[in-house]
C-alpha cells in the first residue's frame, strides 16, 4: 500500500541516515509495513527486531555492560555477525526498551556505520515518561498517521484522479459534475471506513462498503481501549484515559463548541484529567485544537489553554464509535452528526502539516480552522453540504479582512467574493498548496 511518508524515509537514507530515525504515531496505521517494505527495497542487508517477541534483546541492553559488548550479544543472540555498511537495523516496538532508546546516542556519535531506524506503539507516551537521559539531538523524530484521502485513492487504484484534482483546486476550476459527484461518493466511503490499513484493505478487496468486515475496525478500538492500561501509573489513570476517549463523540457536538471536562462526569475538573489528556495526546490517539484570544501571529503565541476541541485520530473509528450505518452516510442522509464528521474528517487531514486552531468570538461566532501562511491567517470554514449561508465566516472577514477564505463543503470548486470554495474530497490540496 502506497503511503507518503515513504518518500520521508527516502529522504532520511540520502540525507541524514548517520542519524537513528523514530517513527511515532499510534497502532494500526501501518508503521511496520511501510518502514518494512522500505528497508527491504532500499537496503541489501535489513534485519528485523521486534522487541515485544524478541525479549533477550531487551535484557542484553538492559545487562551493566559497554554498549560494544551490548551489540556484540546481540550478534550471538541473532546467530550472526552483522554488517553494519550495509545493514540496517529496524527495532520495531521500540518503546519495550529504554536502554535501546537511550543506546540511540551512541548509534549517531560511533564512527561505525551504523543505520538505525525505529517504532513503536505508544511512542509518545513513552518518551515523555523517559526515566533515562534521552538522545535529544541524536535521533530524528517524525511521525504517522493513518492513510489521508489522497493515500485513499491510491489504495482503491483512483490515482488517476488525483492530478485533476490539484488542476481544479490550484485555478479554482470547476471539476466535471459528473466526476464531482463521483468524488464525492469516494469521500463518504473514506467517512465509512476511515484510514487504517486493514479497513482500506477490506473495502480493495469487497469493492463494496456495505460488505466492508466492521469487526476489523470494532478491534481496532479494543486494542486502543487496551493500550490504555500500558504506561500508566496507577489503575485510576487508566480509567480516566478511556473516560476521555469515550466522551470525544459526543463532545463533539457540545452547543460550547469546546471540550469540557463536566461532560465526562458532574465531578469532573481539568487538573484531575490533564495527566490523562497529556496521556491521549502523546500516544497519537486524538487531536487537540487549540481556540485562538486573538487572531495575531504567531497563533501558538495567542491559545487559550482552557478552551480547545479534542478529535479521534481516525474519522473510522468516530463512525464506528458513533455506530452510523454505512448506507446512510452513503446515501447522504441528514442527520445531526454529518457535521461533526465532517470536521472530524478535516482534522484528521490538517494535521498533517501544522497545529490546530480554531476560533470563536463572544457573539458565539466561529472559525473552524486557522491556517498560518506567507499570506498571514486564512480562516477555514467547514460544511458537510452545499450551503453556503454563513454568519460566522462574513463576520470574521469583515472584522478581520484575511487575503483569503477557505469554504470546505460539498460544493464544487471555485473562489467568489473572497471565498475560495473546496470540495470535501480536495481538503488534502490545502497541505500542498495552502501551508507553507
Amino acid at each position: 500500500m502506497k503511503r507518503k511518508i515513504y518518500e520521508e524515509l527516502v529522504n532520511w537514507k540520502n540525507e541524514h541516515i548517520e542519524t537513528p530515525l523514530m517513527v511515532l504515531g499510534a497502532r494500526q496505521i501501518g508503521k511496520t509495513y511501510i518502514i518494512k517494505e522500505f528497508c527491504e527495497k532500499e537496503f541489501s542487508n535489513y534485519i528485523y527486531i521486534n522487541l515485544l517477541e524478541q525479549e533477550e534483546i531487551v535484557s542484553i541492553f538492559k545487562e551493566p555492560i559497554n554498549i560494544t559488548d551490548k551489540i556484540r550479544r546481540m550478534e550471538l543472540s541473532l546467530g550472526y555477525t552483522i554488517d553494519f555498511e550495509n545493514t540496517i537495523i529496524f527495532f520495531d516496538e521500540v518503546q519495550e526498551s529504554e536502554e535501546i532508546i537511550s543506546s540511540l546516542k551512541y548509534f549517531c556519535e560511533s564512527n561505525i556505520a551504523y543505520k538505525i531506524i525505529c517504532a513503536g506503539s505508544l511512542l509518545g507516551v513513552k518518551i515523555n515518561r523517559f526515566h533515562s537521559s534521552f538522545p535529544v539531538g541524536k535521533v530524528i523524530m517524525t511521525t504517522m498517521y493513518p492513510l489521508d484521502f489522497e493515500e485513499f485513492l491510491w489504495a482503491m487504484d483512483k490515482e488517476i484522479f488525483i492530478a485533476e484534482i490539484k488542476k481544479c483546486y490550484q485555478n479554482n476550476e470547476k471539476m466535471s459534475d459528473v466526476i464531482h459527484e463521483k468524488l464525492l461518493d469516494y469521500y463518504r466511503m473514506f467517512l465509512c471506513v476511515g484510514g487504517m490499513p486493514k479497513m482500506v484493505l477490506s473495502l480493495q478487496e469487497t469493492q463494496n462498503i456495505l460488505n466492508v468486515d466492521r469487526t476489523i475496525i470494532a478491534n481496532i478500538i479494543v486494542a486502543y481501549l487496551s493500550d490504555m492500561n500500558k504506561y500508566i501509573n496507577n489503575i485510576t489513570e487508566g480509567i480516566k484515559n478511556e473516560a476521555i476517549y469515550n466522551s470525544i463523540p459526543s463532545q463533539l457536538a457540545n452547543p460550547s463548541n469546546k471540550f469540557q471536562f463536566s461532560k465526562i462526569n458532574n465531578n469532573a475538573r481539568k487538573r484531575d484529567y490533564e495527566i490523562s489528556l497529556d496521556w491521549l495526546l502523546s500516544s497519537k490517539m486524538i487531536i487537540k485544537s487549540n481556540a485562538i484570544k486573538k487572531v495575531e501571529i504567531p497563533l501558538k503565541g495567542f491559545i487559550d489553554e482552557d478552551v480547545f476541541k479534542l478529535y479521534l485520530s481516525d474519522v473510522g473509528i468516530l463512525t464506528s464509535l458513533l455506530e452510523l450505518k454505512y448506507e446512510d452516510i452513503m446515501l447522504n442522509k441528514e442527520f445531526m452528526y454529518k457535521g461533526v464528521l465532517a470536521e472530524s474528517y478535516v482534522a484528521t487531514e490538517l494535521i498533517r502539516k501544522q497545529n490546530l486552531y480554531y476560533w470563536q468570538s463572544e457573539n458565539r461566532s466561529e472559525i473552524d480552522f486557522l491556517l498560518y501562511n506567507k499570506k498571514g491567517i486564512i480562516p477555514i470554514e467547514v460544511k458537510a453540504n452545499i450551503n453556503n449561508n454563513s454568519k460566522s465566516l462574513n463576520y470574521y472577514m469583515e472584522k478581520y479582512k484575511p487575503a483569503y477564505a477557505i469554504r470546505i463543503s460539498s460544493r464544487n470548486f471555485g473562489f467568489e467574493n473572497n471565498i475560495k470554495s473546496v470540495p470535501l474530497y480536495a481538503t488534502f490540496c490545502i497541505n500542498y498548496f495552502d501551508v507553507d
